[in-house]
């Protein structure tokens, strides 16, 4: 298959799924598009970097990195929540196929390889947490420099006067 037809299809069905996911979940019609394109955003990043070799981890760090960051701005702009972005855009990057073969290992009666998916879905949930943590850090210290220079300058331009 073509690598331009696996981007396609990657970012087609990433915006299927979260889209499709926000529509379960009642994100009203305004937002539909955004979460859309932030789910977009975050699968590509976590699958370019899967592909370029950094691990799940990494992947899904910098995927919902990039959710945290897209959902607080598109929530400015929309003047809506922040959950009704972050919370489609998600869907494409949760675990589910390990945790369900974590559990049907462990019905099986594998517990060895039971142990190593739930380890692995650990990992990715921890990543996915710290990842949302790091975003709004990075906002939140941009606001605060951003709106600290502003008073400095309007401080230095009123002494000047």
């Amino acid at each position: 298959m073509p690598f331009w037809l696996e981007i396609v299809i990657n970012v087609v069905f990433s915006y299927l799924a979260s889209v499709g996911f926000a529509l379960t979940i009642n994100v009203p019609h305004r937002a539909l598009i955004f979460s859309g394109i932030s789910g977009v955003v975050a699968w590509m990043a976590y699958w370019f970097c899967f592909r370029a070799g950094m691990g799940r981890m990494l992947s899904n760090l910098l995927g919902t990195f990039l959710i945290g960051i897209l959902s607080l701005f598109f929530a400015r702009i929309k003047k809506c929540p922040v959950t009704v972005f972050n919370i489609p855009a998600l869907v494409p990057l949760v675990p589910g196929m390990p945790a369900y073969q974590a559990v049907r290992a462990f019905i099986v009666g594998d517990y060895l390889h039971g142990q190593e998916l739930i380890l692995r879905v650990a990992i990715v949930t921890g990543a996915i947490g710290i990842g949302f943590l790091l975003s709004t850090m990075c906002i939140e210290a941009f606001y605060k420099i951003k709106n600290g220079h502003l008073k400095k300058l309007q401080l230095y331009m009123k002494k000047k006067r």
